[in-house]
């Protein structure tokens, strides 16, 4: 289980002052339809100025982001503001996450494990009778 992060941990994360503004306005729990947490990610959906939801996952381990929203600032308000609601102990712990959390989740661990493969596929390059890679 992670240590939860404070207020001012949180708010030290956000771009600027207006991202900072703006999660404070999502860290309600009436603009979440859904949120919880596993104990290293954290999740919810938040209700967006489109028809969709705007699904949030963090990796509390890294710290790691994923939102839907269209937003080019990183990370998004609703990033900060289901941050803000876990903070301040809002967010329900659950014995697992929904299937499009899970999905990024193995998405990343994927991504990871990549590089690890590709430079010990590196380290077995052939030579030649001189020892240098060919």
């Amino acid at each position: 289980m992670i240590e939860r992060w404070s207020r001012d941990q949180v708010l030290a994360l956000a771009p600027d002052a207006s991202s900072q503004k703006a999660a404070q306005g999502l860290a309600t729990a009436g603009k979440w339809s859904s949120r919880g947490t596993t104990g290293t990610v954290l999740y919810g959906a938040c209700k967006g100025s489109g028809a969709e939801l705007y699904l949030t996952c963090v990796d509390l381990t890294e710290p790691a982001y994923r939102c839907g929203c269209p937003s080019r600032k990183f990370p998004c308000k609703h990033t900060l503001g289901l941050l803000l609601l876990w903070s301040a102990g809002e967010v329900p712990a659950q014995e697992a996450a929904p299937r499009w959390v899970t999905e990024w989740v193995e998405t990343r661990a994927e991504r990871a494990s990549r590089p690890a493969a590709r430079s010990e596929a590196a380290g077995r390059r052939p030579v030649d009778d001189s020892g240098r890679p060919r």
